[in-house]
Formats: structure tokens, C-alpha cells, sequence
């Protein structure tokens, strides 16, 4: 397949999997002991597949997802595999369901999809499609460190530091500060020398009482305080901005790079980090990247690893990858870390090989 031959979309296929976590995520407002993935494999006329997953929240999230990815894949069927042009298409046929939401995640998937085809028709990594080529990208690890008490807590720190990870993510959200305190310092004391400690809310907070932890948090040296309010309170995530000396880090619900654009003028935020699914798949986080970058707002990404890795390279402001290891059970080679850095090499396309006998014991209806 020449590189520069055009590929045309002829259906996909839409797999429901549902992956145990090594390390359940307690969060502020659930324990997350399963991730649905919805797998994606686009099929083209020319015989090259796209792939690309959804995290989905929910077994119901996966199926309203799949059922809203055939419908615009139908739409498309027959077109050529250009995820600019189709995603304005998309758009405005589905405008009165709403571009938001599950519809979002739905054409975001997709665009993943019709890059990674792309790639692999020219025989490139996505990186290289973007600009970058293959590279090491700084990774913290985010599996874990849910809200398990001082305890249960403590006991996961020292395997999410193998393989050399130089930060990880903690979150809280315990019905007092002193829980909160208390956590914090247990974590911070088996830390070595130089290993950040990055802290998220998942929107548990008032804004008065975000600004009270958020005051003594940063007594404590935290790297970030991520989502400590609601995240769609724009005014609130200002106030803490501006009155808050630890570094205020949103993004992951942001619809799209208009979100990005409000927010940053908004000056909600000091460090953003989009969710690949919410955002607008490749397509979406390239023009949010550069919205970030002529801003002067560092980029770090959310969840999606595999892909994020190759995004952050061909980001101007990169900042910090987000690793997760929630795909690595159905994946035949799942990404590579070394040293606390994702490693994307030459392969082509973004990465992405089912192990089909994992995915055929992990499927669900």
C-alpha cells in the first residue's frame, strides 16, 4: 500500500470487554474494580484495520457508545478515511442528538480509529504522523492509591514505583482534612528523595473547602490538586487558580477544544490534561495541543496511554503521561515503560494489537 493511496471505510467492529484491575481505583465518588472497554476495529476497503478503545465507565455506557459508533460509521461507509473532513461531517448529522456526551466519545473513538489506519497505510507511528517519530515520553503512574486508608494505602506505594516511575497520583477525598493529612504523609514518607506526588479530588470538594485543603496541601509540597471541585464550575476553578500557590490541574471532562479555549481564558486552570475520548479523539487533542501551546499552558494527558504517548510527543508544551495499565490484559504487546517514561517505537500505527484469546475471555454481552 502506497503511503499516499487513499483507504475507504467498509464497517467495523465493535467488541464489549470488561478487564479486572490489578489494583482497584477508590475514588471520591466510586471503586472502579472493572474497566468496559469498548474495542474498536475499523475495516477498510484496501484491507488495513484502525483500532482504538473506549473506556466507557459503565456496561451501559459501552453499549449506548457502540450503538451511537455503527450509526455514524454507517453514515460514512464507502468514504475515504480522512478524520478531518468525516469529523465535520459527523457533526452535523448527528447535530440534534448533541455533540457531547456519549456522542462524543463515540466519534472520538472512530477519529482514533481512521488515524491509526492512516498511519499504518503509510507505515508510520502516529508520532511520526504528527511530526515527532518514535521517543521516550515521562509517565507517573496513576494505577492505584485510592482511598484505602493510611494503611491499604501505604502498601501500594512500593509497587507503583518499580520500573523507575518519578511520580504518582494520589487520591483523597476522605470526610475530613486530617484523613486527607494523614494519607498524604504516610504516602510522602516512602517516597525517595525526588519522586512527585500529584493529588486528585475527583471533584469532591466545595469551593470554600477546596480552598481550605488546597491551603494545606501545598504546605505539603504536592506536584498538581486536580479537580477538586466540580468541574464544569468555571468561576470556582478561577478563585482556586488565582488563590492557590500549588498548581491547579483540570481538563479531563472538557468537551472539546472549544472547552480548552474557555477554559484557558477563563483562567481556570493551571495545567490541562484532555481525556482522549472526551475531547475529540486525535483530531480534537491536536488543535487542543496547540491551543495549550500558544497559550503557554503545559499539556499532560488523561487515561488512553498507548495513544496519549504518541500525542504528547508531538506536543509543543508536554508535560506529564498519565499510565494506566487498564488495557495491558487484552493487549498482545502493551506499552512499554522504562525508567518512568512510555516508550513509542517505530511500529506503525498507534500501537494497538488485540490478544484475542483475552479479549475472547474477557467479552461480554
Amino acid at each position: 500500500m502506497s503511503a499516499t493511496a487513499a483507504l475507504h471505510i467498509r464497517g467495523v467492529t465493535l467488541t464489549p470487554v470488561e478487564v479486572p484491575l490489578k489494583l482497584p481505583l477508590g475514588t471520591s465518588a466510586a471503586t472502579v474494580s472493572d474497566a468496559p472497554l469498548l474495542l474498536i476495529d475499523l475495516h477498510t476497503a484496501e484491507g488495513i484495520s484502525g483500532n482504538a478503545y473506549l473506556f466507557c465507565y459503565r456496561r451501559s455506557g459501552m453499549k449506548a457508545i457502540a450503538a451511537l459508533l455503527q450509526d455514524a460509521v454507517d453514515l460514512v461507509c464507502g468514504h475515504a478515511v480522512e478524520p478531518l473532513p468525516l469529523g465535520v461531517m459527523l457533526a452535523r448529522r448527528l447535530a440534534l442528538i448533541g455533540n457531547v456526551g456519549l456522542v462524543r466519545m463515540a466519534l472520538s473513538g472512530l477519529d482514533v480509529a481512521l488515524w491509526d489506519a492512516n498511519a499504518k497505510a503509510a507505515g508510520l507511528p502516529l508520532a511520526a504522523m504528527l511530526g515527532a517519530g518514535p521517543g521516550r515520553m515521562r509517565a507517573y503512574n496513576s494505577n492505584g492509591l485510592g482511598l484505602l486508608g493510611v494503611r491499604g494505602t501505604a502498601a501500594q506505594v512500593p509497587l507503583l514505583l518499580e520500573r523507575g516511575f518519578t511520580a504518582l497520583k494520589l487520591r483523597l477525598g476522605y470526610p475530613s482534612l486530617q484523613q486527607d493529612l494523614d494519607v498524604l504523609q504516610a504516602v510522602r514518607a516512602l517516597l525517595p528523595a525526588g519522586v512527585q506526588l500529584m493529588v486528585d479530588y475527583n471533584q469532591a470538594l466545595t469551593l470554600q473547602e477546596a480552598l481550605l485543603r488546597g491551603r494545606r496541601l501545598q504546605e505539603q509540597g504536592v506536584y498538581w490538586l486536580e479537580e477538586p471541585i466540580r468541574h464544569d464550575d468555571w468561576d470556582g476553578c478561577a478563585t482556586l487558580a488565582r488563590e492557590l500557590n500549588v498548581p491547579l490541574q483540570m481538563g479531563e471532562n472538557l468537551d472539546g477544544p472549544k472547552d480548552v479555549w474557555r477554559m484557558i481564558a477563563h483562567k481556570a486552570c493551571d495545567f490541562l490534561m484532555p481525556d482522549l475520548a472526551r475531547i475529540g479523539g486525535i483530531s480534537g487533542w491536536v488543535q487542543s495541543a496547540s491551543i495549550c501551546a500558544a497559550a503557554g499552558v503545559d499539556i499532560s494527558s488523561h487515561l488512553y496511554p498507548e495513544v496519549s504517548a504518541h500525542l504528547l510527543l508531538a506536543s509543543d508544551s508536554r508535560h506529564w503521561l498519565e499510565y494506566a495499565d487498564w488495557a495491558d490484559a487484552i493487549l498482545e504487546t502493551p506499552l512499554v515503560i522504562e525508567d518512568g517514561h512510555a516508550v513509542v517505537n517505530a511500529a506503525p500505527g498507534v500501537g494497538l494489537r488485540w490478544n484475542t484469546e483475552a479479549v475472547r475471555r474477557l467479552t461480554v454481552q
